[in-house]
Formats: structure tokens, C-alpha cells, sequence
């Protein structure tokens, strides 16, 4: 055995890391002395062997318990520390369910600009997982240490997790309740539903925007919690990326009434441009015929000004990128029909050149004249864009 030590010794003073990995598979230690010998070899081949030293190295570590953690620790908090080594260390530290290795993961997933270490670090935390939730769950008890014990949770995507962040929904920190209420919103349990509606009402921004997501992911709860009465109202919310994820939710509601909601968004005179190109988006996307004629009553529309040019080009494109061959008729229809009317919006050259666009995108034969007309529009970028979409019709 001393010949061992001896050998690794040797080896590792002279960084050939490949020995060093054979000693290692076959030594044992008596003394604490050929412990730290042990552990300081096996660290030199994580900082220095290549990617297959590493590999097999990272098998022996754990073998050696708790002693390991904190040089571990300092590896992955080393920003400035090789970007494979700190992967490695993160790997190995998925092996300890202790308390300060879970909180090191967390700040690591919370902190690194590096996707592949944040992927490990989420990927340790399950490994850990339903001892991490014990002790982050205990952790929650502590003011001081909840927002990062609920950091923590929302990283272990398992059903047990589900009570320890229940009970933080109504903490009095706004951050704590925000990440509680956006990792419940990853489970499909319907007793969260609840949650999430009393969330809607909730002072803080960035809690009524995860709740309003949440709830956009449940359209087939619609009927039995009246779902769109409940994201109606955060329409028109102070905030203007609530009121966006509220009229986002409300087309996956696929829900008349919600479309309905949606319209009256669009044609009010206060409402931001922002939000209102929002809503035409999310319109097209709901593939519904509905939602199509409150498009098309947008382009005839005269109480958008001075927004009216800009939402009808946003319409006439979203019109084109229908994909179900009923609704790609109705749209060309909409389109044909728009650019003969005598509105003032389908004479411009911008809109011309995106019903042109739009019309060769939908491929419809039906478009062919109108397509034709435009070919020969007095204005040349209209003629080119025309003559563009009439190869895609043959």
C-alpha cells in the first residue's frame, strides 16, 4: 500500500494525470496524512488532466465524502477557474444533499452567464432531490435564508415541492412570492388554479404577470373557473407586459368571449400601439374564424388614429402567415377585399407592398388578379413585391 501512495506521489508531481487516476482506483488510506494526499491528487487532475482524466477522476471524488465539499464549493465560485473544471465540480457536488452545497448550486444557476454550468447546477439540484427539498423546506422557516431556499425549489421541478412553495405564496417579500408563484405554474395540479386567480390581485408586478402565465397554460380549466373573467381586467393593468401576457393567455383560452375581450382592447382610443400590435399577433395565431373577422373590422376601422397605417400593416402581415387552409382562404379574402376598398390605409405604399407579400405567402389562387393589379401599380417597389408573390402562384 505505501508503494501506492509512493507511486501516486510521484505521479502527481510529475502531472501524469492518467497514473495518477490508476493509483487512485486502487488506493486506500489509514492515516489522515494519505488522505490529503489522496484528496490533493485527485484535485490536481480535475484543474489539470484533460476531458477523459476528469471524467474518470469525477467517479473517485465522491468516494472520498464530506472533505471534498468545500474545495468543491470554492472551484465553482472561482469565476475567474476553467469553465470545464467548474462543470465537473458541479457534477460531483449532485452527490451531496447538504444545505450549503444546495444554496452554492442555486447561486450558480442564478449567477453564471455560462448556459452549460447553469444546466449542470439545475441538473444537481434534482440529482439532490427530495433531500434538497427537506432542508430547503427548513431553510424557508428562516427570513434570512427563504428568498434563496425558494430560489432553490423553483430549480427542483418535482411534485414534492409543491407544498414547501404553497406556503410561501403570500410571504411578504413580492420577489419570494413571484418565483413561488412562476415554478407552481410548471405543475398541472388544478387545486393551484386558485392560487394563481387570487395572485391576479396581487400588489406586486412581477407576481400578477407569473400568475397571468400560469394561467394562460390551463384553457381547458376555462369553463369550470371562468377563466376568462379572471384575465379580462389584467388587460388593462398598469403594467404593460401584464396587460401583453394577459391578452397572450387569453388566446390560448381559444375562447369567443375572450376574443371578444381582445377586440375591445383594439379598438379602444386609449390603449398603447404596443399592446394592441400584441393583440393582432396573438388574434392570428388563435385559428379561429372569429378572431379573423375582428381583424378584418380593424382595417375599416376609423378611431385609430394616428396608429391606424401601422396596425393595418401589422394585420395585413399576420394575415399572411396563416397556416390552416380555411383560414388561409379567408385571410386572402380579407386582403383582396381590403386593397379594393376605398379605404385611404389600403392606398398606401407600405400596406400595397405587404398585401403583396402577404397574398404570395398564402399561396391562394383566388389572389391571382389582385396580385396581377399590383404588378401594375404606377409605383415600382409595389411592382416588384407584386411580381415576387405571382411565382409563388405558379
Amino acid at each position: 500500500m505505501e508503494a501506492t501512495v509512493e507511486q501516486l506521489v510521484t505521479a502527481t508531481q510529475q502531472g501524469n494525470w492518467r497514473v495518477v487516476n490508476q493509483c487512485l482506483q486502487q488506493v486506500s488510506w489509514d492515516t489522515a496524512v494519505e488522505f490529503e494526499q489522496v484528496l490533493h491528487s485527485s484535485l490536481q487532475v480535475l484543474s489539470y488532466g484533460d476531458f477523459r482524466e476528469r471524467w474518470e477522476v469525477a467517479k473517485i471524488i465522491p468516494k472520498l465524502g464530506e472533505p471534498v465539499i468545500k474545495p468543491l464549493l470554492l472551484i465553482i465560485e472561482d469565476e475567474a477557474a476553467d469553465v470545464e473544471v467548474r462543470w465537473f465540480a458541479v457534477r460531483i457536488l449532485g452527490e451531496f444533499n447538504e444545505p450549503q452545497v444546495i444554496l452554492s448550486l442555486v447561486n450558480l444557476v442564478q449567477s453564471t452567464e455560462e448556459e452549460d454550468l447553469s444546466i449542470a447546477a439545475t441538473a444537481a439540484l434534482s440529482n439532490i432531490g427530495n433531500d434538497a427539498i427537506v432542508a430547503l423546506s427548513e431553510l424557508l422557516k428562516d427570513e434570512k435564508s427563504r428568498l434563496l431556499a425558494v430560489k432553490s425549489l423553483s430549480q427542483i421541478r418535482r411534485s414534492s415541492t409543491i407544498e414547501p412553495l404553497i406556503s410561501v405564496v403570500n410571504d411578504i417579500n413580492p420577489e419570494i412570492r413571484a418565483i413561488a408563484i412562476e415554478a407552481l405554474g410548471s405543475f398541472h395540479e388544478e387545486i393551484l388554479i386558485p392560487i394563481f386567480i387570487q395572485a391576479l390581485q396581487d400588489t406586486s408586478t412581477a407576481v400578477r404577470k407569473e400568475a397571468v402565465i400560469a394561467l394562460g397554460m390551463r384553457g381547458k380549466s376555462q369553463g369550470k373557473f371562468d377563466l376568462v373573467k379572471q384575465l379580462q381586467p389584467l388587460l388593462y393593468d398598469l403594467n404593460l407586459e401584464v396587460c401583453q401576457q394577459s391578452a397572450i393567455a387569453l388566446g390560448r383560452m381559444k375562447d369567443e368571449e375572450g376574443v371578444e375581450a381582445l377586440f375591445q382592447v383594439l379598438i379602444s382610443t386609449t390603449a398603447p400601439i404596443l399592446l394592441k400590435k400584441e393583440i393582432i399577433r396573438v388574434l392570428s395565431w388563435s385559428g379561429s374564424q372569429p378572431a379573423l373577422v375582428y381583424l378584418e373590422k380593424i382595417l375599416y376601422a376609423n378611431n385609430l388614429e394616428p396608429y391606424k397605417e401601422k396596425l393595418c400593416q401589422e394585420i395585413v402581415t399576420v394575415l399572411g402567415n396563416q397556416k390552416l387552409p380555411q383560414l388561409r382562404f379567408k385571410s386572402a379574402q380579407i386582403l383582396i377585399n381590403f386593397l379594393n376598398s376605398e379605404q385611404e390605409t389600403a392606398s398606401v405604399s407600405k400596406i400595397k407592398q405587404a398585401i403583396a407579400t402577404s397574398l404570395g405567402e398564402l399561396r391562394e389562387l383566388s389572389a391571382l388578379a389582385s396580385l396581377e393589379q399590383l404588378a401594375r401599380d404606377p409605383e415600382q417597389v409595389v411592382r416588384l413585391h407584386a411580381i415576387a408573390a405571382l411565382k409563388k402562384l405558379h
